[in-house]
């Protein structure tokens, strides 16, 4: 199974269980902890920080894409950024079920985007269960926030910070809290 394979075998929502996904997930984390620690242990301008995170995304981001490093993932094949976004420091992206931020989005610092899950039941606990995370345009999440699994958050819309968002946020509003709830529209 090639890297494009897994990230269509993941769209499907099935559990990361057999042979060969469990290849592609373990050879991919071994490339983007290489990436990463290229990234992370020594200055780069922001020219060079796209090339290096062109690599690991698999794809030439936008020339308007910013990032203030350390910057963390465990996978990077599934991160996928619009024009004009923009990273803050120690933002942890576990992206194998697929990390979308749309154009102008603004991610704080220490911001997770968490996409695999576990199964309940004990004896199949070790296996992964992937869900996309979809960020909308002009989408501000704050600092020190967890999205989870299988949302999405609409154009325009407001995480404050700290919030563990579990559910998807409607468009135009401001939610915060754990588990993130609606507080205003925008």
């Amino acid at each position: 199974m090639t890297v494009e394979e897994f990230k269509e075998f993941v769209k499907t929502g099935r559990p990361i269980d057999t042979p060969d996904a469990i290849a592609v997930l373990n050879s991919q984390n071994e490339e983007a902890r290489r990436i990463t620690s290229q990234l992370n242990n020594c200055y780069h301008n922001l020219e060079e920080i796209r090339e290096i995170l062109s690599e690991l995304f698999g794809y030439k981001v936008p020339n308007n894409f910013r990032v203030f490093p350390p910057f963390y993932t465990d996978f990077g094949r599934n991160i996928h950024v619009g024009d004009n976004v923009f990273i803050n420091a120690c933002c942890q992206f576990q992206d194998q079920g697929g990390v979308w931020l749309g154009d102008g989005s603004l991610i704080g610092h220490n911001v997770v985007f968490a996409t695999l899950n576990h199964d309940f039941n004990p004896a199949r606990r070790q296996i992964c269960i992937p869900r996309p995370i979809v960020v909308g345009k002009n989408v501000w999440i704050g600092s020190n926030s967890t999205i989870l699994a299988g949302v999405t958050i609409g154009d325009n819309a407001v995480v404050a910070a700290g919030a563990v968002v579990t559910k998807d946020v409607e468009a135009n509003t401001i939610v915060g809290g754990i588990p993130a709830k609606f507080i205003r529209h925008i």
